[in-house]
């Protein structure tokens, strides 16, 4: 068999259903939208979450919680996996994201003492707990705020 012989399986497709197509479709003049009114027009209907005038669900239920807008969103690493890098490595939040311990930076990274670290490295980091900083150095490295 060669890739341009390959098809799908008999009955695993079906053909588009047409719509408006002409009478003898079964689905031709109106095309299912009944004889006028508001959906029978063009760009007709009512815009998402309107409930018809009821007071809409969004506005029914209570507000929640608070959300800070000025506030910064650090994404948590452990000293841990840090200790896959080679000694004397300059570990950057870039390096990080490039190595795949990260999947976004969001507004910064701080780095948190869970585990053991036993490689000296120098790590530059937005933010870093204090067993963390303290684990970095015990091991010979540096802990930069940047």
């Amino acid at each position: 068999m060669k890739l341009q012989e390959l098809q799908p399986a008999m009955g695993a497709t079906k053909k588009p259903y047409r719509k408006g197509r002409g009478a003898g479709s079964g689905n031709g003049k109106t095309a299912g939208r009944g004889h006028k009114g508001q959906w029978a027009r063009s760009g007709g209907g009512v815009r998402p979450g309107f409930e018809g005038g009821q007071m809409p669900l969004a506005r029914r239920l209570p507000k929640r919680g608070f959300h800070n807008i000025f506030g910064t969103t650090y994404v948590p690493v452990n000293v841990s996996a840090l200790d896959c890098f080679e000694n004397g490595t300059e570990v950057t939040e870039e390096l990080l994201l490039a190595s795949g311990i990260v999947s976004k930076l969001g507004d910064g990274v701080k780095i948190l003492g869970d585990g053991e670290l036993s490689k000296n490295l120098t790590v530059k980091a937005s933010a870093f707990s204090a067993s963390a900083k303290e684990k970095i150095e015990k091991a010979g490295g540096k802990a930069e705020v940047i």
